[in-house]
């Protein structure tokens, strides 16, 4: 293997994880507070890239500058985040928080089936284009190698995400609110701590983080109907491997898999997903929880 191959399965690879990290990190986190294995997360996803083209071609249409439409991406995650994950909190998952996991799921794939045909009687069939960010920041040369600069953004996005979710978590009187009903429901419930409000702000926050995944991915690719699919599953093998409601863990588990899915597709194309999951089951094999699977606390 080259230098100049190396070096793009390198930036391949991390741009991949980086918006895949963004996805997961929303899954996790859900998770590790809620204790909610959400398979609608993938709606988030998808809802938040519809609605970023949509409003980014809405946008330019108007005659407002390429320039602007990263303004587009930030509505798109907020009104997906706010609106849809404050309706799918309040009118199913409050009704699930204490059945078994697996009606949990049940409901959540039946979500996740009718929110995929909503998209299509409000967006169509038809699929859209917004790669107007994109050509708005240019290109760059890299060793030898032209990259977009928006690709290199996605890098930096995940590394902010990342940072903000630290500083929440250990910095602020909510994280160690989020902390308390992650380790005991029950006795953050007797001390005052108001577990419903907290449960609402945390999957608000979840849904906000995949549809930004879902939104900053969309001047990339094509949004069509059933895009979502591949990276939510994919999402579903890193919260596997780095451990379900590890933070730490999405990262590194973001990390693996992107490198090994741009290690496949460079040099294996024909087993670009069998990589992913074969890493999976390795980890499983060994560590059946993921590397990071947070301590379960037991009650005596």
């Amino acid at each position: 293997m080259d230098f100049n191959t190396a070096l793009t399965i390198l930036i391949d690879g991390l741009e991949f994880s980086s918006y895949l990290f963004i996805v997961s990190v929303g899954l996790t986190l859900v998770f590790g507070v809620m204790k909610i294995l959400n398979v609608a997360h993938a709606n988030f996803y998808a809802w938040g890239a519809y609605m970023a083209a949509w409003l980014i071609g809405r946008w330019t249409n108007m005659g407002f500058s390429e320039g602007s439409t990263f303004l587009m991406i930030a509505v798109a995650t907020i009104v997906v985040g706010l609106v849809l994950g404050y309706l799918v909190e309040r009118c199913v998952l409050r009704y699930m928080y204490e059945r078994d996991e697996v009606v949990t799921v049940l409901a959540t794939f039946a979500l996740f089936l009718i929110l995929e045909d909503a998209i299509l009687l409000i967006f169509g069939v038809d699929p859209y284009f917004a790669d107007q960010p994109m050509f708005a920041l240019g290109s760059i040369d890299i060793g030898g190698i032209t990259r977009t600069v928006y690709g290199l953004t996605m890098i930096a996005v995940a590394i902010v995400v990342g940072i903000g979710l630290w500083l929440l978590l250990t910095k602020t009187t909510w994280g160690r609110l989020l902390i308390a009903v992650i380790h005991d429901r029950e006795m953050s419930i007797s001390m005052g701590i108001n577990v419903k409000r907290v449960y609402i702000v945390t999957f608000i926050l979840g849904a906000m983080l995949g549809a930004l995944g879902g939104a900053y991915v969309a001047p990339t690719i094509s949004v069509a109907p059933g895009f979502a699919v591949d990276v939510v599953v994919l999402s579903f093998a890193v919260v596997a491997i780095g451990g379900m409601g590890s933070i730490p863990g999405a990262i590194i588990g973001a990390l693996i898999v992107g490198i090994a899915r741009a290690i496949a597709v460079h040099n294996f194309p024909q087993v670009e997903l069998f990589v992913v999951f074969a890493v999976m089951a390795i980890v499983l094999v060994f560590k059946p929880e993921g590397l990071f699977a947070p301590e379960r606390s037991r009650k005596i």
